[in-house]
């Protein structure tokens, strides 16, 4: 069982806030909350020489540790949940791959449920209403256009869980989708598409405001077509996910992305299937076959990738160290941003008196070393 101490002092440790890092910083946690003030009954834990950032906030995520959001039962989606929870993930969105609207809409009814007791922080339907020409790992005979009628019924199976839908809004009633999903409040996000550079600025004029893993299962950037990516990555209006697992993107795909929206406009992703945290092997993705070999997802038929096997705090380490990012850049994309986008900032996203007790102890080589997910420890530091 998680370890629950009444009132703890952070202390010691590089501590990573909305204004900047403190070095020697202190998080005071009473019960599930952050705090500003300590009790005199608060039990000290000394983190000099570690990272204290927030908890990571994961808006596309489709299983782990051998379990599928898509297919799984309760028990294994919460199976899937604590894999990427001991990794630092402390609110995560399940993401649903494209298949029938019917069985769509009963696991948008089931993972519901979850949501509302807070194991979830929302659904995310990334199909089935993407393009054939950008399918990537979607079974193509469950596509769809995006008839708003029919994007309505499964937003409405979510009973208030959903927060984000996948589109290629250049199919037919794209753009009408996008502003329905704009009126309910719901995140519309251009992917899997085939649009062009003035389709895909309708749309984000229409209402949409996220790139769906920008420069995968979408044209290239040209420079006679620039396409979707010179459209998603210049307005501001957008936040671009990115797939930081080097398999992905090329590490000068990444810095382009950061350089043209900066941090404030991105949100790294896993984009998971259910080999994150279980390793190789062979796996299903909705109906397709897929194999896990080197930590890469692949469809067994035609090769296409296939989600990633990817954690955050990998994600975290290779920004750090292979793309040497500044950490508060980061922690904006990993944690801030996403928690803006689904409304959740007021209670996670930083490490800020009132929210959350969610938050990562990182070592000097940024591997985790601590995850306190609502003032409970799942990992506890074991330090000295």
């Amino acid at each position: 069982m998680a370890a629950r101490a009444k009132s703890t002092v952070l202390t010691g440790g590089r501590v990573v806030l909305p204004t900047g890092t403190v070095d020697g910083g202190r998080v005071i946690v009473e019960g599930t909350r952050i705090t500003g003030a300590a009790p005199a009954d608060a039990v000290p834990l000394d983190l000099s020489g570690h990272w204290v950032v927030p908890g990571f906030v994961d808006m596309h995520n489709h299983g782990g540790g051998g379990a599928s959001f898509t297919s799984g039962s309760v028990d294994e989606v919460l199976k899937g949940v604590r894999t990427h929870l001991e990794h630092g993930t402390t609110t995560l969105v399940a993401s649903l791959v494209t298949g029938e609207a019917d069985f769509l809409a009963q696991r948008a009814s089931v993972l519901s449920e979850l949501v509302e007791q807070g194991d979830l922080a929302g659904i995310h339907f990334e199909g089935p209403f993407i393009s054939p020409c950008r399918k990537g790992a979607h079974s193509e005979e469950l596509l769809r256009d995006p008839d708003p009628a029919a994007v309505r019924k499964l937003v409405d199976a979510g009973r208030g869980a959903v927060r984000m839908v996948t589109l290629a809004t250049e199919l037919p009633g794209g753009i009408e989708s996008v502003r329905l999903l704009a009126e309910l409040g719901v995140i519309a996000a251009i992917g899997h598409t085939d649009a062009t550079y003035e389709q895909t600025a309708e749309a984000i004029d229409a209402g949409a405001t996220v790139a769906t893993h920008l420069f995968n299962a979408m044209p290239p950037l040209g420079h006679r077509a620039p396409g979707p990516i010179a459209a998603l990555l210049e307005d501001e209006r957008v936040t671009v996910e990115l797939i930081n697992d080097g398999t992905h993107l090329h590490p000068a795909a990444l810095e382009l992305a950061f350089h043209r929206a900066g941090a404030g406009r991105v949100a790294f992703i896993t984009d998971a299937m259910d080999a994150a945290g279980f390793g190789d092997g062979l796996y299903q993705l909705g109906p397709l076959a897929v194999e896990v070999k080197e930590g890469v997802a692949r469809l067994v038929e035609g090769g296409s990738i296939a989600g990633s096997t990817l954690t955050l705090d990998t994600a975290f380490k290779r920004a750090a160290t292979v793309d040497r990012l500044p950490v508060g850049d980061i922690v904006q994309a990993i944690s801030a941003n996403p928690a803006k986008l689904l409304g959740l900032y007021d209670r996670v996203g930083s490490l800020e008196p009132g929210k959350d007790a969610d938050l990562v102890v990182l070592d000097a080589d940024f591997a985790v070393k601590g995850v306190l997910r609502r003032g409970a420890w799942v990992i506890q530091p074991q330090l000295g």
